[in-house]
């Protein structure tokens, strides 16, 4: 059988479902099988591993994964799709195709239920508009995931990679990079999709770390300064910080700033994670009851 990425294939495949690509679901399936093995290679997938992917389309990189995982377990929001992965992924016994939107699924009752407990791995050509809310789904609920590997935006990976000090560094940097060492595995031009997206696109990958790599003594105190010193990046770190409910005068800022050793001038955007930790540790001290 010739290859699901082939765009004759899926050609079709579109034409014998009378499919309709979603503009509001970012429908765009991959047409190129040398994308479908970076992938996979970048998601570092053998045989025993679990994996959960996220808006498979019409089950191109599925069934390639499910040649050497052990069980893939497909989330689909759109139900005009699921006849067409009966058809494309039917003959596999190692493949569940889930028909729900990812973002109201309990992920860690899934992994549980259907996926031995896991270790998982996430792999998906995300829809553009909810790449972060899935991803940072799978970070905060702590599922167990060792590999996210996903197709995303160009601008987007940009900032998940960013370092202190450059214009793509931001609260998204942080709140990645807390969780995940992170590698960029290839980009991807527009032209090796069907329909064309607008953007041209990178697949990332995001390696969760084993143990937190940050010592934290409250992650969502650590979370707020992050978002406070950045909500405004023309702002120094004390003004952001003042003007944020943090329930410290801007006198007891600028002292928290002084033993923390950080100037009390420099932006937001300059502070590595190690400082924001360092800074959010301070503050808890500041304002224990």
């Amino acid at each position: 059988m010739e290859k699901l990425s082939s765009p004759k294939i899926t050609k079709e495949i579109v034409q014998k479902y009378n499919f309709k690509f979603s503009k509001s679901l970012g429908q765009n399936f991959l047409i190129d099988a040398n994308i479908i093995n970076r992938i996979i290679e970048g998601a570092r997938i053998s045989d025993g591993d679990y994996v959960i992917e996220v808006g498979p389309g019409i089950g191109t990189l599925t069934r390639e994964i499910s040649n050497i995982a052990k069980k893939v377990v497909a989330v689909e929001i759109d139900k005009n799709l699921i006849p067409i992965l009966k058809d494309t992924l039917g003959d596999r016994d190692n493949i569940e195709v889930i028909n729900e939107d990812i973002l109201k699924v309990d992920v860690n009752k899934l992994v549980e239920e259907k996926l031995n407990g896991g270790p998982v791995k996430l792999v998906a050509n995300l829809p553009y508009y909810i790449t972060t809310p899935i991803i940072m789904k799978f970070l905060e609920e702590d599922v167990p995931v060792s590999d996210i590997v996903v197709m995303v935006q160009k601008e987007v990976a940009d900032r998940m990679k960013a370092n202190p000090s450059t214009k793509d560094y931001g609260a998204l940097s942080v709140a990645v990079q807390y969780y995940c060492d992170v590698d960029i595995i290839t980009k991807v031009p527009k032209t090796l999709f069907i329909p064309q997206p607008n953007v041209e696109s990178t697949v990332i990958a995001l390696r969760t770390h084993k143990s937190p790599k940050y010592n934290l003594k409250d992650k969502s105190l650590f979370f707020k300064v992050v978002k406070a010193s950045f909500a405004k990046r023309r702002k120094t770190i004390l003004n952001a910080l003042s003007s944020y409910d943090l329930k410290l005068s801007k006198e007891e800022i600028k002292d928290v700033l002084k033993e923390a050793g950080i100037d009390e001038k420099r932006r937001g955007e300059t502070l590595s994670i190690d400082e924001f930790a360092h800074l959010s540790n301070i503050i808890y001290e500041k304002v224990l009851p």
